[in-house]
Formats: C-alpha cells, structure tokens, sequence
C-alpha cells in the first residue's frame, strides 16, 4: 500500500470518527437540525430496541425531541468505535460500518434533588455510512441497548 493510500485511509477514518462524534453531541445537546443533517436524504434510525420508533432520521429526530423533553440534562457518550470500510458499487472505500457502545446518562431536573431516579442507558450502536459529494453521512444508525436504569416500565 503507497503512503498515499495509507494517508487516504486515516483520513476517511478521521472523517468517520467526526461523524459518529457529531452524533453523539446532537443527541447529548438536543440539536435535532444538526442530527437530521448528519443522514443522507433517506438515512433512517431505528430505536426500537430502545422502545422506540423506526423511521427516516426526520421523523426520529421529532420523537427523540419529544422523548427527551422532561430531561433537564443529558449526555451521550460514543465509545468504542469499529470501523470496517466496504463497498458500495465495487468501488472501495465508498461505505463503512461502525459499531460503537454508548452511554447516556440524564438528569430529570436541573436542581439537584431529582424527582425520580435519574435515567442511565448503555448500549451498541450499528451505522452504515455513505460518501457523499459533502462528505461522510449515515445511511442508517441502529440502536441495540442492552440496559436501562430505572427499567422503562418504571421511567417517566
């Protein structure tokens, strides 16, 4: 592999990791414009694992702002990042997978005495991104959470 191939590669996964981070804080901040500008035209997000939706990245943005309402503060963590590249059209480096963990802690009110147990969530995300004439966005991101405190039969 030349140094200019090499130098490719660390730039897309650069490029990639951005991404997957610009996520994260559009989820942590509540900035569903900025989520929604993070897919392709037809990206889609599926939460449903979470007790969600499953939909295009508009129609998911509008149900995690209304999900995500009662909650003074939040954040959501991205770690462990994977990235694979693939192929889109037998061209190399067009597509790429991460599979990532997250946490997302919340707090119910910003006075310090909650009103309930503060929610925690942790899980694996799944996302298929897509190059694009403005760079690397998401086809689709797939929420897989694994566990949830207080459990959602008892959450708000």
């Amino acid at each position: 592999m030349t140094q200019r191939a090499e130098l490719a590669i660390v730039m897309d996964r650069l490029a990639v990791d951005d991404l997957v981070t610009e996520y994260a804080v559009a989820v942590g901040d509540g900035d569903w414009t900025a989520y929604e500008g993070l897919f392709t035209a037809d990206g889609r997000a599926d939460y449903r694992a979470a007790g969600g939706i499953e939909g295009g990245a508009g129609q998911v943005a509008g149900w995690l702002a209304a999900n995500t309402a009662l909650l003074a503060v939040r954040q959501h963590l991205i770690v462990n990042r994977r990235v694979r590249f693939g192929l889109l059209d037998h061209d190399t480096g067009d597509t790429a997978r991460v599979r990532a963990d997250y946490l997302t802690p919340g707090r119910w009110t910003d006075t310090g005495t909650p009103a309930a147990p503060d929610p925690v969530s942790a899980g694996r995300y799944d996302f298929d991104l897509l190059r694009t004439s403005e760079g690397w966005r998401l086809r689709e991101a797939v929420v897989l959470e694994k566990w949830r405190r207080p459990p959602a039969e008892d959450a708000h």
